[in-house]
């Protein structure tokens, strides 16, 4: 077996951290060998739980968690990332399924559960327009809780990378309103789901690149400009 080189070595070296959610998965989405069909142990899920409501950083249990990298500030990214694994440690409790899906945006995900034919249509569409209009990411993160344990009840999991990135862009308004619009459309789409899926996929790079904040700013389809 030969050793890698110094550049391939340095490359190994500065790879970022894989986010917890996905820790245990393999590149298929199934659970690793290493923990077996029942998923990530509880007593990590329960670290993650005990950040609910608590601000990035200010929870010691939490702090092994974090992938983002910082140099003690407290980064929109640090703080986006604190919030996505407070509510993964939520929703993967007592699933064995895997919670985290690639390609599931949060409105498609909530459109599954409005299918679901669970819960009264105009009571969730309540809570979602709740979480959809609030301005800030404590706020939001409060209203998603209770929709995040409602998918849990009912197995459907969402893309955590994504939520993420929708977490980190939350707190600027223009870019508000674009994760608005897709979580609405996604939301509202009657039909098949795997192209609202896929629009989440390919507009993330868009997210990333900041090409979101340029241009025309898209419609604000939540109905409200303001929030809780």
């Amino acid at each position: 077996m030969t050793n890698p080189s110094p550049a391939e070595a340095e490359s190994t070296e500065r790879r970022p951290p894989v986010p917890y959610w996905r820790h245990h998965l393999r590149a298929d989405g199934t659970w690793k060998p290493l923990v077996g069909k029942n998923g990530p142990p509880g007593e990590e899920l329960a670290d993650l739980r005990s950040g609910l409501g608590q601000p990035a950083g200010s929870v010691i249990a939490l702090w092994p968690y974090y992938a983002t990298e910082t140099d003690g500030d407290l980064t929109p990214e640090l703080v986006a990332e604190h919030g996505a694994l407070t509510l993964y440690g939520l929703h993967q409790q007592s699933q064995k399924r895997p919670m985290h899906k690639k390609g599931v945006n949060l409105g498609a995900a909530l459109r599954r559960l409005r299918d679901s034919e669970k819960f009264l249509d105009n009571a969730l569409d309540r809570r979602v327009e709740a979480a959809a209009t609030t301005t800030s990411v404590p706020a939001l993160l409060y209203r998603l809780r209770g929709l995040v344990t409602q998918l849990r009840g009912q197995a459907i999991p969402l893309d955590y990378d994504q939520l993420v990135r929708d977490l980190r862009q939350w707190s600027q308004a223009e870019r508000r309103q674009w994760v608005r619009r897709r979580w609405a459309l996604a939301y509202y789409t009657r039909g098949e789901q795997n192209g609202a899926d896929q629009s989440t996929a390919d507009q993330s790079k868009a997210d990333d690149s900041g090409a979101t904040g340029a241009g025309t700013s898209a419609p604000d389809t939540s109905g409200a400009s303001s929030g809780t």
